[in-house]
Formats: C-alpha cells, structure tokens, sequence
C-alpha cells in the first residue's frame, strides 16, 4: 500500500529482457535508505518487488523483476537509461497519510494530450479508456505515474488536474510531453461501491 506521496524521482540505469522477465535497474537516493531484498516500492506508481540492492557512492542501485504482462501494461515499457521514474517506499504503519490509498495496481495507461503551463502553476490534460472515466469525478484522488492528485475538471474523454510547482520540480512530470502515455490506478473505493450497488440486493458475495 502507498500514498501517492512520491518521495524522489529515481533515474533508470539499465534495462535487460528475457524470455521469463525484464530487470529494470534504478539509481535511488531516499529510497534506498533502510531498503532490502523483498520490499515494494512503487515506480511510477507500479508496485515492484526490489530483487537486487547494491550501494555506490551517494546513491543506492535497486533492482526489479517485471513480468511481461506488467510491461505491457504499465508505461514503463518507453523509459530508457536515463529516465526519470517516480519512487515511493511502501508505507508503514503510524506513516502519515499525505495522499489517499493507492495499491500500486495499475488501471491503465492514458495519453497526456495537454500539458502547459499556466502562471506559476502547470495544467496537465488527460485521456484515459473510456472504462477508466467512470471512476474519475471532479475533486476525487486519482494516481497519475503513482502521483496523488486531485482531479479539477472532468469533461467526455479527458480529464484535468493542475500541478504545483513543487510536485512538477520533484516528479518525473517535469520530462513529460503531450502525446506521452501516463499510468493511471482510479481511487479503489470508488470500484468497490461499484461492485456494491452492481451486486442483487439480498444477496452476499
């Protein structure tokens, strides 16, 4: 479980494919603080299991296996050494909760199709699947690359959100462009009052 408080943005080392797996390589500095073999840390907002730690001067090198299907699924399929991606540790019983419940589980991926800024904030634009717009209401949370955001505006087939200075100079946005492809996890409460009032009344699951 995470927050959506994304603590620094990591940058990608290397990538490697298999036929089984992909290791994604990412150099780290606050998270990889108290990290070991077996934590989660979400990348972009996609909870990773960390399979490898090794420590260079001033930085932490954390590992991760990703399964194909995740790769497809996730835009972490178009980073490239070098890349910013987003980190957050997973988080700890008494942590504060900053953001709202985010379980690393991504919906689907949007496409950004505006991004601009506007005085000293910046206005991001976003066109999810149309199965994900349900789930988007004006003023509710929703993840973007693992980022907690409020959603501003809701139209047909897109959505707005305006971002902060801080969170566009801390976050792998500042590297985004229109056309680029976001992931997007749809605040989990609003699939399980779904999944209530879809079930026949009387009758328990």
């Amino acid at each position: 479980m995470f927050t959506g408080i994304v603590e620094e943005a990591g940058t990608v080392d290397d990538i490697k494919q298999s036929q089984k797996a992909i290791e994604l390589s990412v150099k780290a500095r606050v998270c990889g603080r108290g990290v070991k073999t077996g934590d989660s840390i979400a990348v972009n907002g996609c909870c990773l299991t960390v399979t490898r730690r090794s420590v260079r001067p001033g930085r932490t090198l954390l590992r991760f296996d990703l399964l194909q299907e995740t790769w497809r699924r996730t835009n972490l399929q178009f980073v490239r050494p070098g890349s910013l991606v987003n980190l957050e540790r997973s988080l700890c019983a008494g942590s504060p909760m900053g953001g709202h419940f985010v379980t690393g589980h991504i919906d689907t991926m949007g496409k950004i199709t505006r991004w601009e800024r506007s005085g000293t904030d910046w206005m991001l634009e976003i066109s999810p699947p149309p199965e994900l717009m349900r789930y988007v209401v004006f003023k509710g949370s929703i993840a973007v690359d693992g980022i907690s955001l409020t959603v501003a505006a809701v139209r047909k087939k897109e959505f707005r959100i305006w971002i902060i200075p801080h969170t566009y100079e801390v976050t792998a946005l500042r590297e985004r462009r229109v056309g680029d492809a976001v992931n997007l996890e749809a605040d989990m409460l609003a699939k399980y009052v779904e999944k209530i009032l879809a079930r026949p009344s009387g009758k328990r699951a």
